[in-house]
């Protein structure tokens, strides 16, 4: 490893990925609280509003449901858009912190990234965003709800234009039971600060954030800073931090930034086999994935919809299914290559695991390792 100017070590992909797996507790799982795991992990990707429980399952030595539905009635874990303008579990504490220094990223995105900045253009937006909240003063709403309430006083414009304009301008969470395991219900919505009863941070550095950012996923490169991050020009920001990180070099010749005490376990350390869910943050945070999924499976995983997915020997190598009916649940495996007869046994015994606490009061449980049709 290298600091400043010295060149810089090579890292292989192997060990790239055992130093991520160990940031993220999939080569070994935490002791710590669900909270205390949200919060090493920068949030969850949590459009899916139940994924969180099974990341927090694979990740942590004992977790329940109650441990995360529990902090969410509490309003101490909330659901709302931040990295890359998606919606995200965060502890209280970050959602304060991290919408802030991600606010310029919403409104970016409104206007340039989505086919609503020109039907808002030339429109008031704060006029828009104080008469949505004014709207969430008695009660939580839907988007689309706001959207058409909105319309009534710009009569000229699109409505779902207008509720764009209220989920990106607005630090808007989604209320419970939104989130609740077994639990539907529409995403209805509230400002953060009326939810959370207190005011969001001041803080637009995007300095602490990155620090965080490889604590939970480095080594990384600037180029993944900001695909995680929806961040960019972030070379600056890193060339400022150098005398904090340490340096290496991809196979390709990529420079990654680390943290210096960061766990970098090395490439040999055995690596279990983990389920993790749809959406994962694992396969969203880096601009490049070949050190969690081979070239040839990505288009097995990426696409309008990211399964849940199955690691082993800590790579993706299939995805799953589990389902209930009638008191009995099934887990259907799709592998994308065979496994060993070894692999085939821990992947089973991690299977009826995970079966076991996605369908407590199943009568039967069935793991099926099928190939990938």
């Amino acid at each position: 490893m290298a600091k400043g100017d010295a060149a810089a070590e090579g890292m292989d992909r192997r060990g790239r990925n055992r130093a991520l797996l160990a940031r993220q507790g999939l080569l070994q799982r935490w002791t710590v609280t669900a909270a205390e795991a949200i919060e090493r992990l920068v949030g969850m990707q949590s459009q899916s509003p139940t994924a969180a429980y099974v990341g927090l399952w694979s990740r942590l030595e004992r977790f329940e449901l109650d441990d995360l539905a529990q902090l969410i009635v509490d309003r101490k874990v909330v659901r709302i858009a931040l990295m890359r303008s998606t919606i995200h579990l965060v502890t209280a504490r970050d959602c304060r912190a991290l919408r802030p220094v991600l606010q310029a990223l919403q409104e970016r995105l409104l206007m340039t990234g989505t086919p609503y900045g020109k039907q808002l253009a030339g429109l008031d937006l704060e006029a828009v965003v104080a008469a949505g909240r004014r709207l969430l003063v008695d009660q939580p709403r839907t988007v689309e709800e706001m959207g058409r309430l909105l319309q009534k006083k710009w009569p000229d414009r699109d409505a779902k234009s207008l509720s764009y304009a209220m989920r990106n301008l607005a630090p808007l969470v989604q209320v419970p039971p939104r989130g609740l395991w077994g639990i539907g219900g529409l995403p209805l919505c509230t400002t953060a600060e009326a939810w959370l009863r207190q005011p969001l941070g001041t803080d637009t550095a995007p300095e602490p954030m990155l620090l965080r950012y490889l604590a939970a996923f480095g080594p990384a490169s600037v180029q993944d800073m900001q695909t995680w991050s929806g961040l960019t020009r972030l070379q600056p920001v890193v060339d400022a931090l150098r005398p904090k990180l340490v340096s290496f070099r991809d196979e390709d010749g990529r420079e990654l930034f680390d943290l210096p005490d960061a766990p970098r376990p090395g490439p040999d350390v055995p690596a279990p086999p983990r389920f993790l869910p749809e959406y994962d943050n694992l396969l969203l945070s880096h601009a490049e994935r070949e050190h969690v999924i081979a070239e040839r499976h990505k288009p097995l995983v990426y696409g309008n919809f990211m399964p849940p997915v199955l690691l082993v020997d800590g790579l993706v190598r299939g995805r799953w299914k589990a389902t209930q009916a009638r008191g009995a649940a099934v887990l259907r495996i799709e592998m994308f290559e065979t496994l060993s007869k070894r692999e085939a046994g821990t992947v089973t015994e991690e299977g009826e695991r995970l079966l076991k606490f996605v369908a407590e009061g199943a009568k039967t449980r069935e793991v099926r390792i099928e190939a990938v049709a």
